[in-house]
């Protein structure tokens, strides 16, 4: 689909890789990761995890639509490359307003979003030409139309209010974003609407993925800058690294891989991307709570294990290996004994954590997706894979 525009790009000669805007565009989002890590371990409680699972879901839906949207426009151009870096102030604003978005900086926090997401789509609806992306542009806006008054009604009354609304709300952007964002007039949006290149979106999946390795890797080694050395802590230093590298390397391991040739071959680009993008957010989940567990962990290695932070020591090694069993369903259509086996270890380790201390905990975690990892090693060399046909396109 050829764009009819100064905005949009030809697909046969659009840049297939992402460019050096869009890295820029994820340095906004360390700041985020890094703001909502804070913001669960400094009230580390079931609340406080809700709270930043409905943050984190409007962080990653902005960088979905915007990463697409690369796709489709040309991001050389002046005018886009504007949008772009607007996109970025706006998720600043946002990032910037997490440590007190349950109180006065609640409202600030939604005027930023709301206007990520108008603003975005007004820009589009004039400035391009072509039908197809801008329909889908006036398809976004009319979803954000609907739940707007949810986020401004939870920002101003505040309150366990705010967060029920709020949670309502992603989760009617989330649908709408799964269904194509149909309205009456178009129940089911064409499939090339979203026109999507697997080389592109691929390496934009993996570079979200590095960047919360990057939160992980930096929230360690702040908090040990904040106390005092000790073997216990140098432990803890090692093992939050090594998890992080086990994460990577179980990543990498065939389904990271291979998911370019996947996305390219598949007859419903956008729907396959679509649970790329979910298996993705779950693991970007789980090393944002490793993250919180490499900090708890440093700050107290000794003592007793509460079952709060027994959650947050082994929740983020599963989050992790739950999205990484979706991403291997996403690719080959079949899950790896290890991802369950994983689970299994990690649900053990939990029935006896209140004889542990933190330290050993948060290790029996790493332990865990060492086996992992290798067992992924084994079997590739016994039994290469071989990718089946996508279930989902």
């Amino acid at each position: 689909m050829a764009a009819q525009d100064d905005a949009g790009q030809d697909e046969s000669t659009g840049p297939r890789r992402p460019e050096f805007l869009e890295l820029f565009f994820d340095l906004v989002y360390l700041l985020a990761l890094i703001a909502l890590a804070s913001k669960l371990i400094n009230r580390l409680s079931w609340t406080s995890a809700g709270e930043t699972l409905i943050l984190l879901m409007t962080f990653t839906l902005i960088w979905a639509l915007t990463a697409w949207a690369a796709d489709t426009f040309d991001l050389n151009r002046p005018t886009v490359q504007g949008q772009i870096i607007a996109v970025s102030f706006g998720s600043l604003v946002m990032a910037a307003s997490v440590p007190g978005v349950s109180g006065s900086h609640g409202l600030v926090f939604v005027i930023a979003y709301l206007t990520i997401h108008f603003g975005s789509s007004l820009y589009y609806i004039i400035l391009l030409r072509d039908p197809a992306p801008r329909t889908r542009s006036v398809r976004i806006f009319t979803w954000f139309c609907t739940t707007s008054p949810l986020w401004l009604t939870g920002a101003i009354l505040g309150g366990w209010t705010r967060w029920v609304l709020w949670a309502a709300a992603i989760t009617i952007e989330y649908i709408g974003a799964s269904l194509g964002f149909p309205t009456r007039r178009l129940i089911h949006p064409p499939v090339l609407q979203w026109r999507l290149a697997g080389e592109r979106v691929s390496e934009r999946y993996r570079q979200f993925l590095i960047i919360a390795f990057g939160v992980a890797i930096f929230g360690a080694a702040s908090e040990l800058t904040d106390q005092r050395f000790t073997a216990s802590r140098g432990a803890a230093l090692l093992a939050a690294f090594v998890t992080v590298i086990m994460m990577w390397r179980i990543y990498i391991h065939q389904a990271g891989e291979k998911l370019t040739s996947a996305i390219a071959t598949a007859t419903d680009r956008s729907r396959y991307t679509q649970f790329a993008a979910v298996a993705h957010v779950v693991m970007v989940a789980g090393v944002i709570v490793t993250a919180v567990n490499s900090q708890l962990v440093i700050r107290r290695p000794s003592g007793d294990t509460p079952p709060t932070w027994a959650a947050v020591l082994l929740g983020g090694p599963a989050l992790f290996l739950i999205g990484r069993g979706l991403l291997d369903y996403t690719v080959f259509s079949r899950v790896s004994w290890s991802r369950p086996a994983g689970l299994a270890v990690l649900g053990a380790v939990a029935a006896v954590v209140h004889l542990l201390p933190p330290v050993l905990v948060s290790t029996a975690g790493t332990l865990t997706l060492i086996g992992v990892a290798i067992s992924n090693l084994l079997a590739i060399r016994a039994t290469p894979p071989r990718p089946m046909a996508p279930p989902i396109g």
